[in-house]
């Protein structure tokens, strides 16, 4: 009788080819749904940081604009000094400007940090004192004779500090200071002409020279007769600017100051009170009133109008 082993040998290997294909197509079928639970690596975008390629200016003053040319700025940035944050206006994304903040003078660290944090490299800028501002003195110009209270200026402006000096033609002269926006002081005794006033808040820290004019020129205000001492009589004339060695001319003839000659010879002598006001002692020939015209001259040759008196 024949054996039937072979058969049932045969037939486990067919059943085993079976289970491995069947495994090779569960295998297939479950290779997709791997894939798509399988992590993706996220895709990240880096910027750079923002550059800074010239600062204008390097240096400045409180209130001062500066320039930042560069790049990778974004639409919204702000620069620090120090520690002080200070937003920045962006142009044409590749220039910024922004206003120095009231900051004490010294040297601070510049950077630009972006809105999403991206912080640039830092420099040195340095703020400067802030500059005086000397615009003008009220008032502009006095009479050489000016006394007391009539000597007095102020000098108007911005940016004064409490420890402001005023300068005048470059020595330091006493003054006070009344705020930010004002300094009075007294006006030396000078000679006349144009004179410079300065304000310093430190050294190299001056406002521009405003200039001071101090008068001299004569003027006559009015001319009145005085007292009668029967062969000669006052008369007095008022003004300004009248100096020790005025002289008059009247009628072109000279009576007093420095070698005047007339004046031995017709009596008539020039007497000097103040700087506004000098009395001619005149001696007339006749008692009746006459049409004469009279001047003054001061020393240095400046001379004042001419006056059309009628007196003895």
């Amino acid at each position: 009788m024949p054996t039937i082993q072979p058969f049932i040998e045969i037939r486990k290997m067919m059943r085993q080819w079976q289970l491995l294909l069947a495994a090779l197509a569960c295998l297939a079928m479950a290779s997709p749904a791997f894939a798509a639970e399988r992590p993706q690596r996220a895709k990240t975008e880096t910027h750079p940081a923002p550059a800074i390629l010239s600062i204008i200016p390097a240096q400045a003053e409180p209130g001062s604009r500066v320039t930042i040319f560069g790049g990778a700025f974004g639409d919204k940035i702000s620069a620090f000094l120090g520690s002080v944050e200070i937003p920045a206006k962006v142009i044409d994304g590749k220039q910024l400007e922004f206003v120095v903040p009231p900051l004490d003078a010294g040297l601070y660290v510049l950077y630009l940090r972006r809105e999403d944090g991206a912080t640039g490299r830092p420099y040195n800028f340095t703020v400067l004192p802030v500059r005086p501002v000397l615009e003008q003195l009220s008032p502009g110009q006095i009479s050489s004779c000016a006394q007391g209270g009539d000597r007095e200026i102020t000098a108007q402006g911005h940016n004064f500090a409490r420890n402001s000096l005023l300068l005048f033609d470059g020595a330091a002269i006493k003054s006070r200071v009344v705020s930010a926006d004002a300094i009075v002081f007294s006006v030396p005794q000078v000679t006349g002409g144009l004179h410079q006033v300065v304000v310093r808040n430190g050294p190299e820290n001056s406002s521009v020279a405003v200039a001071l004019g101090i008068e001299t020129k004569p003027e006559i205000s009015q001319v009145t007769v005085g007292n009668d001492y029967v062969n000669y009589y006052e008369l007095i004339i008022d003004g300004r600017n009248f100096q020790q060695g005025s002289a008059i001319y009247v009628d072109g003839q000279r009576i007093g100051g420095r070698g005047g000659q007339q004046e031995a010879i017709e009596r008539d002598r020039l007497v000097y009170v103040d700087c506004t006001r000098l009395i001619y002692l005149r001696y007339p020939y006749s008692p009746v009133s006459k049409d004469f015209r009279v001047q003054v001259i001061n020393p240095g040759n400046e001379a004042s109008q001419v006056v059309n008196v009628t007196a003895p």
